[in-house]
């Protein structure tokens, strides 16, 4: 009985191993896309920039939107303080949730480097939103200060 056992164990390993071996198969190296992983990697790199640079990134946004409006002069002086608060908290939070997209992605990332698919970005404002540095290189997307606040949708 055991001899017909263990022929039985040795037989679905040897199953299990060829159904292994023809779908890893399937997977062709030569239309890889490494989008994600790219992504993904950026993310969690360039993610604690973001959080130190993000007292830059807000007072250049309120620079940027106290020109730009047309509101009183109270205003423009009472909006500072509070603004540049609010402000520094959403940019710092925003590049938490800009590292544990990262985080999320890069498994996948790893999964779909070998298949030619991608997954759209789990955080669109990092992809579309203006940075301090925005560099696309081959290697990677050096998109370092993003400005989470004022993304074009």
């Amino acid at each position: 009985m055991t001899r017909t056992r263990s022929t039985s164990i040795r037989a679905r390993l040897a199953a299990a191993l060829t159904t292994a071996a023809f779908v890893l198969s399937l997977a062709s190296p030569a239309a890889a896309s490494p989008e994600t992983l790219k992504r993904s990697l950026g993310n969690i790199a360039f993610a604690p920039f973001d959080m130190v640079l993000s007292p830059v990134v807000s007072g250049r946004t309120i620079y940027n939107n106290l020109r730009d409006i047309d509101d009183t002069l109270g205003v423009r002086v009472v909006y500072v303080v509070p603004g540049f608060a609010w402000n520094t908290g959403v940019q710092a939070m925003s590049s938490i949730v800009r590292e544990i997209t990262g985080l999320i992605e890069l498994v996948p990332g790893i999964g779909l480097f070998f298949v030619r698919a991608d997954l759209d970005p789990l955080y669109a404002p990092i992809e579309r939103g203006n940075a301090l540095i925005d560099v696309q290189t081959p290697a990677m997307h050096f998109k370092i200060g993003v400005d989470y606040t004022t993304v074009p949708f």
